[in-house]
């Protein structure tokens, strides 16, 4: 039975219209930057989703592609993060070749991911940077396959599929974004065809099906989170690592999410002591967990760029504008003239998951006790 493309189109358009409703939900507060911001980030989903599901979506022929960057944000996403995707399947083999460059942390992962179905990123196998063998210039060569490979230095730069493995995500992370840079990574399947099939109106259709169930199961999934995270507002609860691990989450980082709710005369004062880690960073993020906007913002903190006072504490303080305080080292994070959203903490490789002591203050009393 021939695939009628014509439908296949309708269906899709008609599931991004109802995943409006996500945006539209009683309990999604009325702001009208919330919302707006709402129905920009189910555009920015719809894009990344193409990409994803239509454009890249060949096992056969796969290549790397960012399914989050400056304009294109899913869960939290780390402003110091640089993300690569390949969509692969689990019933191939592939070689990953190509050089790092001078970011500190590299990552890869093979994923089972099902954003689109139940919400969930399934790991299936996974390297950090000090399980891999580099070159003497940082060159590297994994294989990625659900059984070891053979001959010399087998298994040394292995990446472990399982058969519902959908995609290799490379994680880059940077201390300094304006002195480091990403290296640069290349993946093609072994013994695969010459050439693609031509485009068939099946193929699009189940695409473009993915698609939209990817735009509506994410936006529903970190709204449920935000839902979670917004039962203890301003406070950083305890909550099980294995749910972020689910949703995709990188194996030796702890993530420490929060909801903050602050008047536009008042701070969230953030203040913590880091572990022993190899990194740690702070963001603020909107009510949909989009990192908010790092390119002309600060928003975001880090170990490197961070103030630490004598005593080795970190002290935050989230607000509509810089306190300006002439005492004590402290760092100020953008509000973006947002009053509530989500917030992430993130602690590395870390030696302890220490959660931040947490308070809500008038600004102007700050500015006082600084006087």
């Amino acid at each position: 039975m021939s695939t009628d493309i014509a439908q296949a189109w309708r269906a899709y358009c008609a599931k991004l219209a109802d995943a409006g409703a996500v945006i539209l939900a009683e309990d999604v507060p009325t702001d009208p930057l919330i919302r707006t911001e709402g129905f920009r980030y189910l555009s920015r989903l719809s894009k990344l989703a193409l990409e994803q599901y239509v454009e890249a979506s060949d096992p056969d022929f796969p290549f790397f592609y960012q399914l989050s960057h400056e304009t294109g944000k899913i869960g939290a996403d780390n402003p110091d993060n640089e993300y690569w995707n390949a969509s692969i399947s689990g019933h191939n083999d592939y070689r990953i070749t190509g050089k790092r460059g001078s970011m500190f942390y590299f990552s890869i992962v093979a994923n089972a991911m099902r954003y689109h179905i139940d919400g969930s990123a399934h790991a299936t196998g996974s390297l950090m940077s000090d399980e891999i063998h580099w070159g003497p210039n940082g060159e590297v060569e994994i294989i990625a396959s659900c059984t070891p490979p053979t001959g010399v230095d087998a298994g040394k730069n292995w990446l472990r599929l399982e058969p519902d493995a959908s995609v290799i995500i490379i994680r880059q992370s940077a201390l300094d974004r304006t002195t480091e840079r990403g290296g640069e990574f290349h993946i093609e399947r072994i013994g695969g065809p010459a050439v693609p099939a031509p485009l068939d109106a099946a193929k699009l259709a189940q695409g473009l099906g993915a698609a939209a169930q990817f735009v509506g199961g994410v936006a529903q999934t970190f709204a449920d989170w935000t839902r979670l995270f917004r039962q203890t507002p301003n406070h950083f609860p305890n909550i099980d690592q294995a749910m972020f691990q689910k949703g995709g989450g990188a194996k030796d980082i702890y993530y420490a999410h929060a909801y903050w709710q602050i008047a536009p005369d008042e701070a969230w004062v953030i203040e913590v002591t880091p572990p022993e880690c190899y990194y740690w960073n702070f963001q603020l993020d909107n009510w949909w967990m989009e990192s908010l906007d790092y390119r002309f913002r600060q928003i975001t903190v880090n170990k490197h760029s961070a103030k630490v006072d004598a005593s080795g504490v970190v002290r935050i303080i989230c607000a509509a504008r810089d306190p300006g305080l002439k005492t004590g080292a402290y760092n100020w994070i953008d509000t973006c003239g947002h009053v509530e959203g989500t917030a992430l903490l993130r602690w590395a490789g870390a030696s302890a998951h220490p959660l931040p002591q947490a308070r809500v203050v008038k600004l102007q009393d700050l500015e006082r006790d600084d006087a």
